[in-house]
Order: C-alpha cells, then structure tokens, then sequence
C-alpha cells in the first residue's frame, strides 16, 4: 500500500471523522471503502483536491462502523437501533464484518442462546431450514414463514391449504417447496418462491410418458452442481427420485421405485458430494419398515441398501426415526426414538445396525407428545435432537460432549444447521430459538 498512513478525513451527515488508509483497507476490496483505493491499494485522490470526503449517511451508524474497522470488535450504543445499522452496514458493505463480530465460526461445542422468536401460528411446526446467509424458514400446515439473518420477516408464502412436506434453500434469495397433491385440483409438487416477496417463481414439472403429471413431492436435496433431488408419488406409475436442473428447472432424471422397496415416500435425502451418490431414507412410521439406500444417478442403480426387514425386532426402540450418511467414517449415523445412536458400515450392504449404549440421551418413559429424534452432522460433529434437548458428539468414537436445552418451547420438533448458526424449533406455538457461537476475543 503506497500512502496508508496518510489521514484521511470524511464528512458523513455533517459530522467530521479522522481515520487511516489503513484502517480503511480492513473493509476489503468490496466495499464502499475499497472504491477509495487503486489496485496497488494507493488511496485514490479527491476531485479537485477536495480536503475530505463526503458522505449524506447516519454519523452515529458511521462512528461505530469505523471503530469496528479499527479493532475489530462491535459495540453499538443505546441510541443506534440494530436495524438502522445492518442497513447502513449494508451500505458501506460490511455486513459480513458485522456479522463475524457477533458471532464466530460454528463450534457446536461452544454455543450460546441467542434468541428466541415465537412462532406467528398456532400448532406444530413441520420443519425449521436455516438459510446461507444466518437467516431461516419454518414451515406450518401450507403456509412458510421466512425470516433474514436479522430475524426480520418477509412476506410469509402461502400454499392455499397444501400442505408443505418439505423446504430448502436453493440459494440466498430463493426458497423451495415441496407439497402433497390434492385429488381433483392437479396442484402439489415443486416450487421455487422469492425469499423476499414470497412470490411464485417457477413450478417444476414430472413427465412420464411425454405427458405431465400431478404428484405429491416429499423430502428435498441438493448438490453443488445445481441439481434438486426430491421423492416423488404420483397417480400411477411415478413413485420415485426425481431430478431437476435448478438453472433451467426442468426435469433431466427419474429414479423409479423397484418392487418391494419404499423411494417414493422418503423422509429424508441427503446428497453425498464424495461418492456422487444420493441417501434416500424411509423411516417408521411412515412406513411399517424403514429402508435406507444409496443410489447412483450415473449408472441407474443402487449401490447399497439396508432395511430392518426381517430383523429380530423384539421391542419398539430399535424403530429407525432418523439417519444420517457420514462418509468420511463410512457409515450411516441412525437413531431410535429413545435418542440411542447406532451406525450401519456403508462398505457392506444390508449389515446391522451397532447400536452404541452410551449415547442413550433419555432414560425412562416417554413424554406424552414426543418429538422424534432428528440428526444433522456439520464440520465434524453430529447432533441429535432429543425432546427438549441438542447433543453434540465429537471424536472417532462419537463421545457426547455439550448439551443445549432452554427452559420452555417444548419438545424439539426439527433443527437446521447453516450460516454459523443452529436453528431449533419447538412444539409449542412454533417458537424457534437462535444459537449462535461467541467471536472469540480480539488480542
């Protein structure tokens, strides 16, 4: 940098601040900042030699930006609301240096409480997604409320009395949804809404037979080269994995449901970027038996499978509620209703579940209105919802290591891992609690 220690003055809103070049090259080369600097980061000269630089924005909003790029902590007074400076912060292009002052990066081991937002409809939730930017949506009965990382809520997305299945993020401004078929009305299916407005973007077709056809669309997946994986039932003959090009939204592949096997009515998919392979999971009590498989789009087939068919199932808590694809250790992560976690070797097909004893998470009766277990895996730790609870394991052997419980909300209905924060949705009035992990100190 050629003159960073030069001063540089700014007039912002008829107040005068005194800072460095260098100070100001923290904001990066994407912000409003770094438009004041050539590509040697020299600072760039005013027109006609101005003294200063001005600037028709908020003072107070500009005072604590600038000293969060001096320390790099954040400290907002009483008298600058939260909103009013995310949007400046915006402005100026440094939301990303606002954000990672609140909050650090994702340590399941180390988070904090750090909101709770009480639901907008009575009832249970179906399901919580967080968002890439630390914003999340909730699905209840047809309708799907979405919130940005500020826990602002956009205008909510209505089905019209279908009801939603499934919800993901396709990206930061997009949301998808999956829903049920209502017989006589040719609706359900798929469809890509606006984050923002809410607003139907685009409604994904399946052909079978050159024709269109009505289907109930189920549990949602994603991969990095732009494809949505999503479980299909049709009238007739289209039970299965359908695939769609989400540039184009058209559908480009149909994994149909072989005799005896359950595809169509998967209660969870999960992409395996690794092995190029999709996780399809089945569970009870959807079904009366639970079916796990992997399949490989490239060649037709499914690679690996497992189900409790035939097993010595003598009690009810070996049932399957929830399986997760961890294809680094080379197994799939399941649990049963009683919060126990057992592990299936991907590398032999139709092997048995190893239950582990000591990840047992509950003891004694069951609630009366219990949540089933849900499990999410996220830079090398596994979670595991358990009535009121979060479990976090870590290690080669999967050691329980952090709990995370708050005081009322009820059972845990579903919980969603993304944009370094951990969203958890409760039973009672679709209240919904923010983690989040503490920036570590500044030296």
């Amino acid at each position: 940098m050629g003159i960073q220690k030069d001063v540089v003055k700014f007039n912002v809103g008829g107040r005068i601040f005194q800072t460095t070049a260098t100070t100001l090259a923290n904001a990066g080369r994407d912000s409003f900042f770094g438009a004041l600097f050539d590509d040697n980061w020299s600072l760039l000269q005013q027109p006609n030699n101005r003294p200063e630089f001005f600037i028709d924005r908020n003072p107070d909003c500009f005072a604590v930006l600038l000293d969060l790029l001096r320390s790099g902590d954040l400290y907002v007074p009483s008298n600058v609301p939260e909103r009013l400076l995310y949007k400046e912060a915006m402005f100026y292009g440094l939301i990303d240096h606002v954000r990672s002052a609140k909050w650090g990066p994702f340590d399941g081991n180390r988070l904090k409480l750090s909101k709770s937002v009480t639901g907008r409809a009575p009832g249970d939730g179906t399901a919580i997604r967080a968002g890439p930017d630390g914003g999340c949506c909730v699905a209840h009965g047809s309708m799907v409320h979405v919130f940005d990382w500020m826990l602002e809520e956009h205008p909510p997305i209505n089905l019209d009395y279908q009801i939603v299945n499934d919800i993901g993020w396709a990206n930061n401004e997009h949301v998808l949804i999956s829903a049920c078929e209502r017989l006589g009305r040719g609706d359900g299916g798929m469809g890509l809404f606006s984050s923002s407005t809410g607003d139907l973007r685009y409604k994904f077709n399946v052909v079978h037979g050159n024709q269109v056809k009505s289907y109930t669309a189920g549990a949602l997946s994603f991969s990095p080269d732009y494809k949505i994986f999503a479980s299909c039932k049709g009238r007739s003959n289209e039970y299965g994995i359908g695939v769609w090009d989400q540039v184009t939204g058209k559908q480009i592949d149909f994994f149909y449901e072989s005799p005896g096997w359950s595809l169509g009515d998967a209660d969870k998919l999960q992409w395996l970027d690794g092995s190029k392979c999709l996780l399809v999971a089945t569970l009870f009590p959807r079904k009366d038996n639970c079916y796990i498989s992997l399949l490989d789009f490239r060649e037709k087939r499914m690679v690996w499978s497992w189900s409790d068919i035939g097993a010595p199932l003598t009690v009810d808590e070996k049932r399957v509620r929830d399986a997760i694809a961890m294809e680094e250790c080379n197994s799939v992560c399941v649990v049963n209703e009683y919060g126990d976690l057992g592990f299936i070797d991907l590398r032999v097909s139709e092997g048995s579940v190893k239950w582990s004893s000591r990840s047992r998470l509950m003891k004694g009766k069951m609630p009366d209105e219990p949540c089933y277990p849900k499990l999410a895996l996220h830079n090398g730790q596994l979670f595991s919802s358990m009535n009121d609870c979060i479990s976090v394991f870590c290690g080669p052997d999967w050691v329980l290591t952090s709990s995370l419980r708050r005081s009322y909300g009820g059972s845990i209905c579903d919980f969603s891992i993304g944009g370094d924060r951990l969203f958890a949705l409760h039973s009672e009035e679709n209240v919904f609690d923010i983690w989040e992990t503490p920036p570590l100190p500044v030296i």
